[in-house]
């Protein structure tokens, strides 16, 4: 009777493990056709990030340097003055932008880019804020700079994010240098970072005054995250972020804590071969979601409107590879279905809810779309 209880707790646990564990690695199914896609403008080339001004022009960031002004879906500023230089270099360039919570008062507009200034040859990702005039930007400056420099083309992130109470969040890529930076907190990459919105490093920050360490560090661990949203209800910090072949992840953003890169990881090399034989370890982070095969995913968004019956308090992730949406949707912080929405839409960059409810989707070479239900 006792081994017949025990075989039955045994089956029991395996049973639940196996639940858990289908619940971050679900499969992505076909969506029913709910949405289609509305062309806003095609001249743009690499629309990276987007922010919305209250008066109903938008501000896209093209990779190749240039922040676009758009209003009415035509382009009436081709080049806005006064924004961050950046570097081309691989993945690197002009990356995300952000207005502040309270831009109506402050006029504040956030940055993240590719620079060339400080220690070594090559560039790195930096963060910068400069004030909106009403037509171009204003009193530009840089509030962090990752260091030193490297050549390398890969991995620079890099997202942006406010959270509820008020601290600027950003993410560095690894930038290819998996075996030394995302484990070491005295080197910056492969971490999220958390500052005041004037620069300045939150006293309560993990590693605030720890000698070597890289005080404005929040998380660390991290291999390339390219989207971050914040939680309309509880305001914590999401990302998702690139794994090699297999094992991108989205991870909910909680303070000090490693995510695992490159020790622990649902991927594999690209050429095939294992690095870890790890996909969890004590003391680090699991992903409330991976997939394998990766997806790619980049720009990431939660849905507050009811544009979309049915979708408010969704998470929408862009596809890359697959040239798609997912849609995400949450109990608590679990993932419980996952859905493809806009297929074919193609390289997906960007996704941003508008003030007018609706998904605007950044699309490599194509432009910028919105999305639009069919019922």
């Amino acid at each position: 009777m006792k081994k017949t209880f025990l075989l039955l707790i045994v089956i029991c646990c395996s049973l639940a493990c196996q639940a858990q564990e289908n619940s971050r690695h679900a499969n992505v199914l076909p969506d029913a056709n709910q949405v289609s896609y509305e062309l806003v403008t095609a001249d743009l080339k690499n629309p990276w990030g987007m922010a919305f001004l209250p008066n109903g022009e938008i501000l896209v960031t093209e990779k190749e340097g240039k922040v676009v002004r758009i209003k009415g879906g035509e382009i009436i500023d081709k080049k806005v003055a006064g924004g961050p230089e950046a570097v081309r270099q691989g993945q690197g360039g002009l990356m995300d932008i952000m207005l502040h919570p309270d831009f109506e008062n402050n006029r504040w507009v956030y940055f993240t880019f590719s620079s060339d200034e400080g220690a070594g040859s090559g560039a790195m990702t930096a963060v910068s804020r400069a004030q909106w005039n009403g037509s171009e930007f204003e009193n530009h400056t840089v509030l962090y700079k990752g260091s030193p420099n490297t050549r390398a083309g890969q991995h620079f992130g890099s997202r942006l994010s406010f959270d509820s109470d008020g601290y600027l969040y950003f993410s560095i890529g690894d930038r290819g240098n998996r075996d030394q930076n995302p484990q070491d907190i005295t080197r910056d990459g492969g971490k999220i970072y958390r500052l005041h919105d004037d620069g300045r490093i939150p006293e309560d920050n993990p590693y605030k005054g720890i000698r070597g360490a890289k005080e404005a560090i929040f998380s660390y661990g991290h291999r390339n995250p390219q989207g971050m949203a914040t939680h309309p209800e509880t305001g914590d910090i999401w990302t998702h972020e690139h794994g090699p072949r297999g094992g991108d992840e989205i991870n909910l953003i909680k303070k000090g804590k490693n995510y695992g890169w490159p020790v622990i990881s649902y991927g594999i090399n690209y050429s095939g071969s294992s690095f870890t034989e790890l996909t969890e370890k004590e003391g680090m982070e699991q992903p409330v979601n991976y997939w394998k095969p990766s997806i790619a995913p980049c720009g990431l968004d939660f849905l507050t409107s009811s544009r979309y019956p049915g979708w408010e308090g969704n998470l929408i992730v862009g596809s890359l590879k697959f040239n798609y949406l997912v849609r995400c949707e949450l109990q608590g912080n679990e993932i419980v279905k996952q859905e493809r929405i806009a297929e074919g839409i193609g390289r997906v960059r960007s996704v941003k809810q508008g003030p007018d409810g609706y998904l605007y989707v950044g699309v490599e070479g194509k432009g910028l779309y919105k999305l639009m239900p069919n019922n």
